[in-house]
């Protein structure tokens, strides 16, 4: 029978050939798509979180093993959306007006990926209409915001009231984070959640979402 644990840990390795190569074979002998990805690449991803977390690892490490786990849900995603399996939730994220940074956005997402979530990848330079779009026209139910600039942050102030003014407000929850941001600054401007890095940041979006049930 199928080793999630042998795939959990080529991830955690970043051995994507051995991961897709693993996925393929537990998919060949009967085992739910679903099942892999909850018991081997989720599992993976958040070990490597962790990881992260601890200061046991770095940005490249957590890249390879992100690279890894999309090797293999690059064969598992369409099998999922076939049976109509529903993620844990629907984030979109984006670096916000002004700002071109995109490492600590990227690494949010993979984390967020690794849980389970739905990823809309806004990019860069995201102006508040477009999350706000997001949650209005395409399903999502957190706005994760990221600024690496103290000139930009008040775009996140800008697009908490512009969810407010379109009257989504109660509809999703916004979480937002970067070097410069700040818990208190969060409270400041009524966003729902902070977070120091991207592993604690999958962890808020779960209980964020958890909390729109």
């Amino acid at each position: 029978m199928a080793d999630m644990n042998l795939i959990a840990e080529a991830l955690k390795a970043g051995r994507a050939p051995k991961v897709k190569t693993l996925v393929q074979e537990a998919l060949n002998e009967g085992v739910a798509p679903e099942v892999i990805v909850n018991e081997a690449l989720i599992v993976g991803m958040g070990v490597v979180g962790e990881r992260f977390k601890n200061n046991e690892i770095y940005v490249p490490e957590v890249l390879i093993a992100a690279r890894a786990m999309n090797a293999g849900l690059a064969i598992l995603e369409p099998l999922m959306a076939e049976k109509d399996i529903q993620p844990i939730g629907v984030a979109a994220i984006g670096t916000v007006s002004g700002d071109l940074h995109d490492i600590g956005k990227n690494l949010v997402a993979m984390m967020l990926k690794g849980a389970g979530f739905k990823i809309i990848d806004l990019g860069v330079d995201v102006s508040p209409e477009k999350f706000v779009d997001a949650v209005a026209n395409q399903g999502a139910q957190l706005i994760c915001m990221s600024a690496l600039l103290t000139t930009t942050m008040p775009v996140m102030k800008d697009t908490v009231e512009a969810a407010t003014a379109a009257g989504i407000r109660d509809k999703c929850r916004i979480m937002i984070g970067g070097a410069p941001v700040t818990q208190q600054y969060a409270d400041e401007i009524g966003a729902d959640g902070y977070s120091t890095d991207a592993a604690s940041a999958a962890d808020l979006a779960k209980k964020l979402v958890a909390e729109l049930a």
